[in-house]
Protein backbone atom coordinates (compact mmCIF):
# COMPACT_ATOMS: atom_id res chain seq x y z
CA UNK A 1 0.00 0.00 0.00
CA UNK A 2 1.35 3.43 -0.96
CA UNK A 3 1.99 5.70 1.99
CA UNK A 4 0.05 8.99 2.02
CA UNK A 5 1.97 12.22 1.62
CA UNK A 6 2.76 13.68 5.04
CA UNK A 7 1.06 16.99 5.86
CA UNK A 8 3.13 20.14 6.20
CA UNK A 9 1.91 22.46 8.94
CA UNK A 10 0.98 26.03 7.99
CA UNK A 11 3.47 27.31 10.58
CA UNK A 12 6.25 25.49 8.70
CA UNK A 13 5.21 26.87 5.32
CA UNK A 14 4.95 30.40 6.68
CA UNK A 15 8.45 30.21 8.13
CA UNK A 16 7.24 30.68 11.69
CA UNK A 17 9.21 27.58 12.81
CA UNK A 18 12.43 28.77 11.11
CA UNK A 19 15.45 30.21 12.86
CA UNK A 20 14.87 33.95 12.71
CA UNK A 21 18.16 34.67 10.97
CA UNK A 22 16.84 32.91 7.87
CA UNK A 23 13.83 35.23 7.85
CA UNK A 24 16.12 38.23 8.22
CA UNK A 25 18.32 36.87 5.44
CA UNK A 26 15.30 36.69 3.15
CA UNK A 27 14.35 40.26 4.02
CA UNK A 28 17.86 41.55 3.29
CA UNK A 29 18.20 39.65 0.01
CA UNK A 30 14.74 40.68 -1.21
CA UNK A 31 15.51 44.34 -0.59
CA UNK A 32 18.93 44.01 -2.18
CA UNK A 33 17.46 42.25 -5.22
CA UNK A 34 19.64 39.18 -4.74
CA UNK A 35 18.35 35.66 -5.45
CA UNK A 36 21.08 33.44 -6.97
CA UNK A 37 20.56 29.85 -8.04
CA UNK A 38 22.27 27.94 -5.25
CA UNK A 39 23.03 24.28 -4.56
CA UNK A 40 22.69 23.32 -0.91
CA UNK A 41 23.74 19.92 0.44
CA UNK A 42 22.76 18.19 3.72
CA UNK A 43 24.87 15.58 5.53
CA UNK A 44 24.58 13.75 8.91
CA UNK A 45 26.93 13.88 11.88
CA UNK A 46 26.90 10.10 12.35
CA UNK A 47 25.94 6.85 10.68
CA UNK A 48 22.30 5.83 10.79
CA UNK A 49 19.08 5.14 8.96
CA UNK A 50 17.75 8.04 6.90
CA UNK A 51 14.18 9.10 7.64
CA UNK A 52 12.20 12.28 7.08
CA UNK A 53 12.81 12.47 3.33
CA UNK A 54 9.13 12.16 2.54
CA UNK A 55 8.40 15.30 4.55
CA UNK A 56 11.36 17.01 2.93
CA UNK A 57 9.97 16.27 -0.53
CA UNK A 58 6.41 17.18 0.49
CA UNK A 59 7.61 20.60 1.67
CA UNK A 60 9.86 21.25 -1.31
CA UNK A 61 7.06 20.34 -3.73
CA UNK A 62 5.09 23.26 -2.36
CA UNK A 63 7.82 25.90 -2.43
CA UNK A 64 10.29 25.22 -5.25
CA UNK A 65 9.91 26.49 -8.84
CA UNK A 66 9.54 24.00 -11.68
CA UNK A 67 13.16 24.27 -12.81
CA UNK A 68 14.49 23.22 -9.39
CA UNK A 69 16.37 19.98 -8.87
CA UNK A 70 16.28 17.83 -5.75
CA UNK A 71 18.55 14.81 -5.41
CA UNK A 72 18.73 12.54 -2.39
CA UNK A 73 18.77 9.14 -0.81
CA UNK A 74 15.40 7.50 -0.37
CA UNK A 75 13.49 6.96 2.86
CA UNK A 76 14.89 4.11 4.94
CA UNK A 77 18.31 3.89 3.31
CA UNK A 78 21.43 3.60 5.44
CA UNK A 79 23.68 6.65 5.54
CA UNK A 80 27.24 7.30 6.61
CA UNK A 81 28.70 10.15 8.62
CA UNK A 82 29.20 13.25 6.43
CA UNK A 83 27.61 11.56 3.40
CA UNK A 84 25.58 13.94 1.24
CA UNK A 85 22.00 12.67 1.53
CA UNK A 86 20.13 15.65 0.02
CA UNK A 87 20.99 18.31 -2.58
CA UNK A 88 18.68 21.18 -3.56
CA UNK A 89 19.43 23.36 -6.57
CA UNK A 90 17.08 26.32 -6.99
CA UNK A 91 16.90 30.08 -6.43
CA UNK A 92 18.02 30.47 -2.83
CA UNK A 93 15.03 32.50 -1.69
CA UNK A 94 12.66 29.69 -2.71
CA UNK A 95 14.00 27.38 0.01
CA UNK A 96 16.39 29.31 2.26
CA UNK A 97 13.96 29.90 5.11
CA UNK A 98 13.18 26.16 5.23
CA UNK A 99 16.68 25.01 6.16
CA UNK A 100 15.60 24.73 9.80
CA UNK A 101 12.60 22.55 8.98
CA UNK A 102 14.44 20.37 6.47
CA UNK A 103 17.27 19.65 8.90
CA UNK A 104 14.75 19.07 11.69
CA UNK A 105 12.71 16.57 9.69
CA UNK A 106 15.85 14.55 8.96
CA UNK A 107 17.49 14.88 12.38
CA UNK A 108 14.58 13.79 14.56
CA UNK A 109 13.10 11.11 12.31
CA UNK A 110 16.48 9.59 11.45
CA UNK A 111 17.25 9.34 15.17
CA UNK A 112 13.98 7.54 15.86
CA UNK A 113 14.29 5.24 12.84
CA UNK A 114 17.88 4.34 13.71
CA UNK A 115 16.92 3.41 17.27
CA UNK A 116 14.02 1.31 16.00
CA UNK A 117 16.36 -0.52 13.62
CA UNK A 118 18.68 -1.33 16.52
CA UNK A 119 15.78 -3.02 18.32
CA UNK A 120 14.69 -4.86 15.19
CA UNK A 121 18.21 -6.12 14.54
CA UNK A 122 18.53 -7.28 18.15
CA UNK A 123 15.23 -9.20 17.93
CA UNK A 124 16.34 -11.20 14.87
CA UNK A 125 12.89 -11.61 13.36
CA UNK A 126 10.70 -11.32 16.45
CA UNK A 127 8.20 -8.49 15.74
CA UNK A 128 8.65 -5.07 17.36
CA UNK A 129 5.79 -2.60 17.85
CA UNK A 130 6.35 1.07 18.62
CA UNK A 131 4.71 1.96 21.94
CA UNK A 132 6.32 5.37 22.32
CA UNK A 133 3.52 7.84 21.53
CA UNK A 134 3.07 8.63 25.23
CA UNK A 135 6.70 9.73 25.52
CA UNK A 136 6.57 12.57 22.98
CA UNK A 137 4.55 15.70 22.38
CA UNK A 138 1.33 14.77 20.53
CA UNK A 139 2.28 17.12 17.69
CA UNK A 140 5.13 14.78 16.75
CA UNK A 141 3.73 11.41 17.88
CA UNK A 142 2.66 10.43 14.37
CA UNK A 143 6.05 11.33 12.88
CA UNK A 144 7.79 9.29 15.60
CA UNK A 145 5.61 6.23 15.00
CA UNK A 146 6.06 6.58 11.24
CA UNK A 147 9.83 6.73 11.68
CA UNK A 148 9.73 3.64 13.90
CA UNK A 149 7.98 1.70 11.14
CA UNK A 150 10.55 2.95 8.62
CA UNK A 151 13.12 1.58 11.06
CA UNK A 152 11.54 -1.86 10.86
CA UNK A 153 8.82 -1.93 13.51
CA UNK A 154 5.91 -4.10 12.43
CA UNK A 155 3.42 -1.47 13.56
CA UNK A 156 2.83 1.37 16.00
CA UNK A 157 0.25 2.40 18.56
CA UNK A 158 -1.04 5.73 17.21
CA UNK A 159 -3.69 5.89 14.51
CA UNK A 160 -2.09 8.81 12.69
CA UNK A 161 1.35 7.23 12.76
CA UNK A 162 -0.12 4.02 11.37
CA UNK A 163 -1.90 5.99 8.64
CA UNK A 164 1.33 7.71 7.59
CA UNK A 165 3.13 4.35 7.56
CA UNK A 166 0.24 2.53 5.83
CA UNK A 167 -0.01 -0.14 8.53
CA UNK A 168 -2.73 -1.12 10.98
CA UNK A 169 -2.34 0.43 14.42
CA UNK A 170 -1.46 -2.13 17.09
CA UNK A 171 -1.91 -2.39 20.83
CA UNK A 172 -3.37 -4.56 23.55
CA UNK A 173 -5.13 -3.01 26.57
CA UNK A 174 -4.06 -0.63 29.35
CA UNK A 175 -3.92 -1.35 33.05
CA UNK A 176 -6.68 1.24 33.49
CA UNK A 177 -9.21 -0.97 31.70
CA UNK A 178 -8.49 -3.86 34.04
CA UNK A 179 -8.44 -1.69 37.15
CA UNK A 180 -11.79 -0.13 36.22
CA UNK A 181 -13.33 -3.60 35.83
CA UNK A 182 -11.65 -4.78 39.02
CA UNK A 183 -10.63 -8.13 37.52
CA UNK A 184 -8.43 -9.18 34.60
CA UNK A 185 -10.78 -11.91 33.37
CA UNK A 186 -13.81 -9.62 33.51
CA UNK A 187 -11.94 -6.98 31.51
CA UNK A 188 -10.73 -9.57 29.00
CA UNK A 189 -14.22 -10.96 28.43
CA UNK A 190 -15.66 -7.46 27.95
CA UNK A 191 -12.82 -6.62 25.56
CA UNK A 192 -13.62 -9.77 23.61
CA UNK A 193 -17.36 -9.09 23.58
CA UNK A 194 -17.40 -5.48 22.53
CA UNK A 195 -14.53 -5.04 20.04
CA UNK A 196 -14.50 -6.04 16.35
CA UNK A 197 -13.21 -9.47 15.42
CA UNK A 198 -10.13 -8.07 13.68
CA UNK A 199 -8.76 -6.63 16.95
CA UNK A 200 -6.23 -9.13 18.33
CA UNK A 201 -7.28 -10.69 21.64
CA UNK A 202 -4.06 -10.02 23.55
CA UNK A 203 -4.61 -9.53 27.27
CA UNK A 204 -2.42 -7.75 29.83
CA UNK A 205 -1.75 -10.16 32.69
CA UNK A 206 0.27 -8.38 35.38
CA UNK A 207 -2.24 -6.05 37.05
CA UNK A 208 -3.58 -7.85 40.13
CA UNK A 209 -2.02 -11.31 40.41
CA UNK A 210 0.96 -13.40 39.42
CA UNK A 211 1.51 -13.30 35.64
CA UNK A 212 1.42 -17.07 35.19
CA UNK A 213 -1.75 -17.33 37.27
CA UNK A 214 -3.47 -14.52 35.36
CA UNK A 215 -2.43 -16.02 32.02
CA UNK A 216 -4.06 -19.32 32.94
CA UNK A 217 -7.23 -17.64 34.25
CA UNK A 218 -7.64 -15.65 31.04
CA UNK A 219 -6.80 -18.62 28.81
CA UNK A 220 -9.34 -20.84 30.55
CA UNK A 221 -12.02 -18.15 30.25
CA UNK A 222 -11.40 -17.27 26.60
CA UNK A 223 -10.10 -20.60 25.32
CA UNK A 224 -9.30 -20.52 21.58
CA UNK A 225 -10.29 -16.83 21.31
CA UNK A 226 -7.21 -15.76 23.28
CA UNK A 227 -4.37 -14.93 20.92
CA UNK A 228 -1.76 -13.69 23.36
CA UNK A 229 -0.84 -12.30 26.75
CA UNK A 230 1.28 -9.23 27.46
CA UNK A 231 3.80 -9.08 30.29
CA UNK A 232 4.54 -5.54 31.48
CA UNK A 233 5.72 -6.25 35.00
CA UNK A 234 6.85 -2.99 36.68
CA UNK A 235 10.34 -2.39 37.96
CA UNK A 236 8.98 -2.49 41.53
CA UNK A 237 8.39 -6.20 40.92
CA UNK A 238 11.64 -6.78 39.07
CA UNK A 239 10.35 -6.21 35.55
CA UNK A 240 9.91 -8.92 32.95
CA UNK A 241 12.66 -11.53 33.18
CA UNK A 242 13.56 -14.49 31.03
CA UNK A 243 12.63 -16.85 33.86
CA UNK A 244 9.19 -15.27 34.15
CA UNK A 245 8.57 -15.64 30.42
CA UNK A 246 9.70 -19.26 30.53
CA UNK A 247 7.37 -20.00 33.44
CA UNK A 248 4.36 -18.40 31.74
CA UNK A 249 5.12 -20.34 28.55
CA UNK A 250 5.49 -23.62 30.42
CA UNK A 251 2.27 -23.20 32.39
CA UNK A 252 0.28 -22.25 29.29
CA UNK A 253 1.67 -25.26 27.42
CA UNK A 254 0.94 -27.66 30.28
CA UNK A 255 -2.63 -26.38 30.48
CA UNK A 256 -3.20 -26.99 26.76
CA UNK A 257 -2.66 -23.46 25.40
CA UNK A 258 0.52 -23.72 23.29
CA UNK A 259 -0.87 -21.34 20.65
CA UNK A 260 -1.19 -18.40 23.06
CA UNK A 261 1.63 -15.98 22.30
CA UNK A 262 3.69 -13.98 24.80
CA UNK A 263 4.26 -10.29 24.20
CA UNK A 264 6.71 -8.29 26.36
CA UNK A 265 6.83 -4.55 27.04
CA UNK A 266 8.22 -2.16 29.63
CA UNK A 267 11.75 -0.74 29.42
CA UNK A 268 12.70 -2.87 26.42
CA UNK A 269 16.09 -2.03 24.88
CA UNK A 270 18.29 -3.79 22.32
CA UNK A 271 20.51 -5.00 25.17
CA UNK A 272 17.54 -6.55 27.00
CA UNK A 273 16.29 -8.14 23.79
CA UNK A 274 19.69 -9.72 23.13
CA UNK A 275 19.96 -10.92 26.74
CA UNK A 276 16.51 -12.54 26.66
CA UNK A 277 17.23 -14.15 23.32
CA UNK A 278 20.53 -15.56 24.62
CA UNK A 279 18.74 -16.87 27.71
CA UNK A 280 16.19 -18.66 25.54
CA UNK A 281 13.10 -16.68 26.57
CA UNK A 282 10.22 -17.74 24.27
CA UNK A 283 8.97 -14.26 23.31
CA UNK A 284 6.68 -13.68 20.32
CA UNK A 285 6.80 -9.89 20.20
CA UNK A 286 8.08 -6.76 21.93
CA UNK A 287 6.62 -3.32 22.56
CA UNK A 288 9.31 -0.66 22.59
CA UNK A 289 8.69 2.88 23.76
CA UNK A 290 11.27 5.07 25.45
CA UNK A 291 14.31 3.53 23.77
CA UNK A 292 13.05 4.83 20.44
CA UNK A 293 11.60 8.11 21.64
CA UNK A 294 14.56 9.09 23.80
CA UNK A 295 17.12 8.42 21.08
CA UNK A 296 19.19 11.52 20.27
CA UNK A 297 18.53 13.23 16.95
CA UNK A 298 21.15 12.76 14.26
CA UNK A 299 22.43 16.27 13.60
CA UNK A 300 22.34 17.38 9.96
CA UNK A 301 24.43 20.18 8.50
CA UNK A 302 23.43 22.17 5.39
CA UNK A 303 26.02 23.95 3.24
CA UNK A 304 25.84 25.88 -0.01
CA UNK A 305 28.35 24.37 -2.44
CA UNK A 306 27.56 26.19 -5.64
CA UNK A 307 26.29 29.68 -6.62
CA UNK A 308 25.16 30.13 -10.23
CA UNK A 309 27.22 27.07 -11.19
CA UNK A 310 30.41 28.31 -9.50
CA UNK A 311 31.94 26.15 -6.72
CA UNK A 312 31.91 27.75 -3.27
CA UNK A 313 32.17 26.64 0.35
CA UNK A 314 32.80 27.94 3.84
CA UNK A 315 36.25 27.40 5.30
CA UNK A 316 36.91 23.79 6.19
CA UNK A 317 34.58 22.45 3.49
CA UNK A 318 35.42 21.55 -0.10
CA UNK A 319 33.89 23.87 -2.74
CA UNK A 320 31.67 22.43 -5.44
CA UNK A 321 29.07 19.68 -5.70
CA UNK A 322 29.86 16.63 -3.57
CA UNK A 323 29.61 13.55 -5.76
CA UNK A 324 27.51 10.72 -4.40
CA UNK A 325 26.43 8.08 -6.94
CA UNK A 326 23.77 6.84 -4.50
CA UNK A 327 21.65 9.97 -4.90
CA UNK A 328 18.47 9.75 -6.99
CA UNK A 329 16.48 12.54 -8.62
CA UNK A 330 13.52 13.20 -6.27
CA UNK A 331 12.13 16.39 -7.86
Amino acid sequence: MERPEPPILPSVLSGDTADIYFLRTRQVMERAGLNPRASMEFFPARDGLLCGMREVVALLKQVLPRDAEVWGLEEGETMSRKETVLRITAPYQSYGIYETALAGFLAQESGWATAARECVNAAEGVPIISFGARHVHPNVAAAMDYAAVVGGCLSCSSLEGARLASVAAAGTMPHSLIICFGDTVAAALAFDEHLPADVPRTVLVDTFHDEAEESLRVAEAMRERLQGVRLDTPGERGGVTSDLVKEVRARLDLAGFPRVQIFVSGGVTPERIVKMRQEGAPIDGYGVGSYITSSPPIDFTADIHEIEGCPVAKRGRIPGITLNPRLKRLL
